[in-house]
């Protein structure tokens, strides 16, 4: 593993936004985003589609909505408890990999509702008979096929929706086509063509090597964090990447990452960006204090999750929040900013936001300052 230059903190933040694709993306395809990043994180799907939005040439929500459709993304349960996008090539050596730890963090709702291996069999088995021969069904759908097989708790949505978490857990179900406003499920042997298995050590390389790649310059707590898997397991993937990954250490911290090809870009004032919820730039670290400096957002409602909401960044670090007021054919961007943003600052949010309405497929966005926010110095 090699060792090498020193980076600061401006440095480790420029590689990140070039690894994670928000600056100068390059990709054009969805799914090769989803690749790249190893899996996004996707409880908020709306959210979500826009986080890959941003890392993709000319994307819109109604390209993106086809390659769910399509089954070119899929969205699933794996890495922590919680939904993530994933691409069909990667959902089955992933699931083995991280299944065991997400199992493992299902176990305290397991007992207090009352599911044991017996029921989780009987469930598989009912959603499978329900779903095979390319049936797509709806959540109520299949709640109605558990109470038909009789399953005890059919009736609690809260049992439900952990009995259909198992099941993509356990590689039985996974995404289907949307059927009007509401997602599907389907089978994931018949939604996905089959792939060659990756012994275990293998699989903990690649996740290692795509996290690294990336979401680096990371630490292996974030990475630990991100993946759900245990510091061992982060060793030993590490180890297994050897010289493909460089190391760097800054404020204490060991950072590992992708070498790029030439010298670290240049650090200069960057473009604004307005990320989703659960943005994979904000989520996918434990240590956040590189690009979030809490006392910056105390005077924001306590209820705003900071720094998970809908974020403002700008020069890398998290500089405010935002929200949206969707129109007929326009959207109304509403900010709050730490600090009285710069000139260069408001102009780039301004194109921030007219890219997220060529997103949405909406003619124009409007810019609104929460009142009593910095305005422009």
């Amino acid at each position: 593993m090699a060792t090498g230059r020193s980076l600061a903190p401006d440095d480790l933040l420029q590689l990140r936004l070039a690894n994670q694709h928000l600056a100068n993306p390059q990709l054009s395809e969805p799914a090769a985003v989803v690749a790249h990043l190893g899996a996004v994180q996707a409880q908020d799907e709306p959210a979500a589609r826009w986080a890959l939005g941003q890392r993709l040439q000319g994307a819109t929500e109604a390209g993106i909505e086809r390659a769910l459709d399509a089954g070119h993304i899929l969205r699933t349960h794996v890495l922590r408890p919680t939904w993530h996008f994933v691409a069909p090539a990667d959902i089955r050596w992933l699931l083995e990999l991280t299944g065991p730890r997400v199992r493992q963090a299902m176990a305290f709702a397991d007992r207090e509702l009352g599911i044991d291996a017996a029921v989780v069999a009987r469930s598989n088995d009912a959603l499978a008979r329900s779903l095979a021969g390319g049936q797509r069904l709806t959540r109520p759908e299949l709640t109605m096929a558990l109470r038909q097989a009789g399953l005890a708790g059919a009736d609690d949505g809260r049992t439900v929706g952990h009995l259909l978490l198992r099941a993509e857990v356990d590689a039985v179900i996974c995404s289907g086509p949307r059927r009007g406003k509401q997602v599907s499920y389907a089978l994931l042997h018949e939604r996905v063509p089959a792939t060659p298995p990756l012994e275990r050590e293998a699989a903990l390389a690649e996740l290692v090597w795509r996290y690294f790649s990336s979401h680096g310059p990371a630490t292996a707590s974030d990475f630990n964090w991100w993946s759900g898997l245990t510091l061992a397991e982060t060793r030993r993937g590490l180890a297994a990447c050897g010289p493909r990954l460089e190391q760097t250490t800054t404020g204490g911290r060991t950072y590992w990452f992708a070498p790029p090809p030439g010298p670290p870009p240049p650090v200069q004032v960057g473009p604004v960006f307005l990320l989703a919820n659960y943005d994979e730039y904000t989520v996918a670290y434990r240590e956040r204090d590189l690009f979030f400096d809490p006392t910056t957002a105390r005077s924001l409602d306590r209820r705003e999750p900071v720094p998970f909401s809908n974020v403002i960044v700008a020069d890398g670090r998290v500089a405010g929040v935002w929200r949206r007021r969707l129109h007929r054919d326009s959207v109304v961007v509403q900010t709050v900013w730490f600090a009285a943003p710069t000139p260069g600052q408001h102009a780039g949010l301004r194109a921030a936001a007219q890219r997220y309405a060529a997103f949405l497929g909406l003619a124009e966005a409007r810019l609104e300052s929460v009142e009593g926010a910095p305005t422009a110095r």
